[in-house]
């Protein structure tokens, strides 16, 4: 098994890192503290061409694959888990609509998503008393003469105010639940939609946050992504990759903790030396790096399975699982090795801690993962 990137592989997350280093890391903590969405950065992303790595390049992406792609987003997200947020979302909702959209639907949009002239896309499905159920949603859509008209509220909408088009998930039928869903594409400046509250969180603040509203937001039947109730299955095949994005933000948060954390050890004095020199921080490190390179194996192994055309669902949970979790005792040593001063944010350690802890949380918790897992385990033994 070969463990290195290709050249075209190396090429992309080079980019991604040079990127990172010399656009992203001097302004992240800034960023952070004022909650100031980047859209000067993503454009940055947008000329890159790492909007839409994924999709082919006759839709305005650059088709480097998701093995490049997980790798340039652990590079985005070591300088900064914010805009890696908002880089995995765009990502998501363009190959999305490049999978499942009519051509007129790929080339309307997923040029637009790839540089940036939209500055994101939003993935609607979550709504206030539906989360992890996404079966649960109460958001419907009716069909009048050849529009649909969508009634109801999402809620957690990554970029939702700052998106060109969101992919929207309601209910013509719901006696059919989760059959009985259906995936629509609405623009910005639709009437009827609306963004709601700015939710102030405790991390990745410089990504937005929000509710939307639809009232009779009506949008013609063209709008439809992929068939009327599909939209389940659509949505499940997304969040499949959208958790190897995750994988990989939580990746980058532990590298660049480990490297705070080497870099600190060996200038911190204590005890006539460097703490680095302590066999008690010289164990977390070590604890640390390996929790880290193992998150970023899974990670690998998901997206090489997806890009070879073959199932990663599984694999695709274990890694959001590992790497969610492995991320929250990497930030909490990294905390610990700062000391007092991991507690302010004069370093940046304490903004990996806040941005780690929502990667066991979206996209699917840390308990679904286990089910999803333990489902596939047991399909497998039967």
């Amino acid at each position: 098994m070969d463990f290195e990137p290709n050249e075209s592989q190396a090429a992309v997350a080079a980019l991604a890192r040079a990127f990172a280093e010399r656009r992203v890391a001097p302004v992240a903590r800034e960023n952070d503290r004022r909650a100031r969405f980047p859209a000067d950065l993503v454009r940055g992303l947008g000329e890159l061409g790492l909007l839409g790595v994924n999709v082919p390049e006759e839709y305005g992406g650059s088709a480097a694959g998701p093995v490049a792609y997980v790798l340039a987003l652990m590079e985005i997200a070591a300088a900064d888990c914010a805009l890696a947020v908002t880089m995995a979302v765009t990502n998501m909702v363009n190959e999305t609509i490049a999978r499942f959209g009519t051509e007129e639907q790929k080339r309307r949009h997923c040029p637009r998503l790839a540089t940036a002239e939209y500055l994101a896309g939003a993935f609607a499905l979550s709504e206030p008393h539906a989360g992890s159920d996404a079966a649960g949603m109460t958001t419907r859509a009716q069909k009048r003469g050849d529009r649909w008209v969508i009634s109801g509220a999402k809620q957690w909408i990554t970029s939702g105010d700052q998106a060109g088009v969101v992919v929207v998930w309601a209910k013509p039928d719901p006696s059919r639940g989760a059959r009985g869903i259906t995936a629509f594409l609405v623009e910005a400046g639709t009437p009827g939609l609306a963004v709601g509250r700015h939710e102030e969180k405790l991390g990745i603040r410089a990504s937005t946050t929000v509710s939307l509203a639809f009232d009779e937001c009506a949008v013609p039947k063209s709008a439809i992504l992929g068939r009327v109730g599909e939209g389940f299955a659509i949505a499940m095949a997304a969040l499949d990759g959208g958790r190897i994005g995750i994988a990989a933000q939580a990746t980058g948060t532990m590298r660049a903790a480990i490297g705070a954390s080497a870099r600190y050890a060996r200038e911190r004095r204590a005890f006539g030396g460097p703490i680095a020199d302590l066999e008690a921080i010289r164990f977390k490190l070590a604890d640390m790096r390996t929790d880290c390179d193992a998150a970023s194996l899974l990670t690998l192994r998901a997206a090489a399975l997806k890009e070879a055309g073959r199932p990663f669902t599984r694999e695709a949970s274990m890694a959001k699982l590992w790497a969610g979790e492995a991320a929250q005792r990497v930030v909490s040593q990294a905390v610990q090795i700062h000391g007092g001063y991991g507690y302010v944010d004069e370093f940046p350690v304490e903004r990996y801690f806040r941005d780690a802890r929502a990667q066991t949380i979206y996209e699917g918790t840390s308990e679904i993962q286990r089910l999803v897992i333990a489902r596939q385990v047991l399909k497998e033994q039967g």
